[in-house]
C-alpha cells in the first residue's frame, strides 16, 4: 500500500516535452511573500501567502497549493479572503497550451482556464462564477515573480484587478 504522495510526487519533467513543462515548472519550490486583494466595494485587503509548486503524474503536470493567510498566520475562524486551495497544470502538446484547474475548498471556488506564454508573461484566460478570469504570472526571475488575477463582468469589455501576490523564493 503507499501514500498518495508516493504515487503522486514526480522527480522530473516527462522528458518527451522537459523544455515545454518549464513554462511553469520554472516554479518548482516554495515562495512566500504577500496578498493583495481589492474587493470591488471595499479597501485592499494586505495578508501574507505561502505557495509551493511540484511536478506530479509521472512528471506529466505542476501542481501548486497557494496558502493565504500563511500557515503561521492562520486564526480562527478563516479571514473573508482565505485561500487553501490547489491547482493542476497539465500541458496539451497538441494546443502547445496549458489546462490549468483551481480548486480552493474555503470558499468553494472552481476555475478552468489555459495558460500560454506571452512574451516574457504567462497569460491565463477563463471563467467561473464570477465572471471572465484574466490570471498572469509577470516579473518572473529565478527567485520571485508577481501574480495577478483580473476579472470582467461585462464579457472582457473591461477588467477589474481582484488580487497580485509579491514572491520570493525561499526553498526549492
Amino acid at each position: 500500500m503507499s501514500v498518495l504522495s508516493d504515487v503522486l510526487d514526480a522527480a522530473a519533467p516527462v522528458a518527451w516535452y522537459a523544455d515545454a513543462m518549464m513554462l511553469y515548472g520554472q516554479f518548482v519550490g516554495s515562495w512566500e511573500g504577500e496578498a493583495l486583494t481589492y474587493p470591488p466595494d471595499g479597501p485592499a485587503v494586505r495578508l501574507s501567502a505561502e505557495v509551493h509548486f511540484d511536478w506530479v503524474l509521472e512528471g506529466r503536470a505542476v501542481q501548486d497549493v497557494w496558502i493565504v493567510p500563511a500557515r503561521p498566520d492562520r486564526r480562527w475562524p478563516p479571514c473573508a479572503r482565505n485561500l487553501y486551495g490547489t491547482t493542476l497544470r497539465v500541458y496539451d502538446p497538441d494546443a502547445d497550451a496549458w489546462n490549468v484547474t483551481w480548486i480552493n475548498p474555503p470558499n468553494g471556488a472552481y476555475t478552468r482556464l489555459v495558460g500560454r506564454r506571452e512574451g516574457e508573461r504567462i497569460v491565463q484566460h477563463g471563467e467561473d462564477r464570477d465572471g471572465l478570469n484574466r490570471w498572469i504570472f509577470q516579473e518572473i526571475t529565478p527567485d520571485s515573480f508577481r501574480w495577478t488575477g483580473e476579472l470582467s463582468t461585462d464579457g472582457g469589455q473591461t477588467w477589474r484587478l481582484a488580487a497580485e501576490f509579491a514572491l520570493r523564493r525561499v526553498g526549492r
